[in-house]
């Protein structure tokens, strides 16, 4: 709802003057965190698929990959121009060679007009970085990076790999090479409360951040967090205090700051907890229903800290 926060879809409708749609594309990725480097197992929320839910096979070719989704994307939604959206685990996690080849395949397909990586803050290195910008060509480029809680002590627990500065860090760097940033952020992690939410919208705030993803915590069958929650080692918030916390993120965030989602989009099958079983746009309806009812709207306390 455009009049209570800015939506990703009407960012791109200003920049490009009509809608924009991401095409998925599904690399050969894996993790620091999954093969050894930093860790074994990924994240305790980490499940073997990753949230690639609905992406082709790594084995087809980028460029073939999004010719095919473009075929289907393009008429359902009737777009024209597109996002190339890579988005299952690591997608920086490559040799400079290689994360240039993949660039260039997404830069050339006709009608994309944005790049879109996401990854952590440990995989953004110059290296790659460089190789991006310089195969991207006159493409605009986002680097979305996994950030999932401000609370260093709650990254830990996680298994994240990877601290709050390191974050800090790399969006810095990032910004150096003229891209644009999104930050991924799970607002209902077991050990974060409200507090921690506000902080995070300060927190991108201050950094200039472009565009962020709002999440619900999913929990997968099988993954550490799957164990955990069965054996009742940790309780998740109930929806109306994530409806709170969701509300006073977005007040405390920055106009500017488009909004991708507030709640994850994930398929229940393979899920032991997702979305206190309602649909991800009950919980939309419910946090804008929020605002209304405070009088709110996103940035509303931005300049109040």
């Amino acid at each position: 709802m455009d009049d209570l926060y800015l939506t990703f879809a009407a960012q791109m409708r200003a920049r490009y003057g009509e809608k924009v749609y991401k095409l998925p594309v599904n690399l050969p990725a894996t993790c620091p965190n999954r093969d050894g480097t930093k860790g074994t197992g990924g994240c305790i929320f980490c499940g073997a698929k990753g949230t690639g839910f609905e992406n082709l096979s790594s084995a087809i070719p980028v460029r073939e990959q999004l010719e095919i989704n473009k075929k289907y994307i393009g008429p359902k939604y009737k777009a024209e121009l597109f996002i190339a959206y890579f988005q299952n685990f690591t997608n920086t996690y490559f040799p400079p060679e290689v994360m240039a080849d993949y660039t260039r395949q997404a830069a050339e397909v006709d009608g994309v007009v944005e790049l879109c990586f996401a990854t952590r803050p440990d995989c953004v290195g110059d290296e790659i970085l460089t190789a991006i910008r310089d195969a991207a060509g006159d493409k605009r480029v986002c680097i979305e990076l996994g950030l999932q809680s401000v609370n260093n002590e709650t990254l830990k627990r996680i298994h994240r790999g990877h601290t709050v500065e390191d974050y800090v860090e790399a969006v810095r760097r990032v910004q150096s090479y003229g891209m644009d940033v999104g930050t991924h952020l799970i607002l209902n992690l077991p050990w974060d409360d409200r507090e921690h939410a506000a902080r995070a919208a300060k927190l991108v705030s201050d950094l200039g951040i472009d565009t962020v993803k709002a999440h619900t915590l999913y929990i997968e069958k099988g993954t550490e967090l799957a164990h955990m929650y069965e054996a009742g080692e940790i309780e998740i918030c109930s929806r109306s205090e994530y409806v709170s916390r969701a509300a006073d993120f977005l007040e405390h965030l920055r106009p500017d700051v488009s909004i991708q989602r507030l709640a994850s989009r994930v398929p229940n099958e393979d899920a032991v907890f997702c979305n206190w079983g309602t649909g991800w746009w009950k919980i939309r309806d419910l946090i804008e229903t929020e605002l209304v009812i405070r009088g709110s709207r996103q940035g509303s306390k931005w300049r109040d800290e």
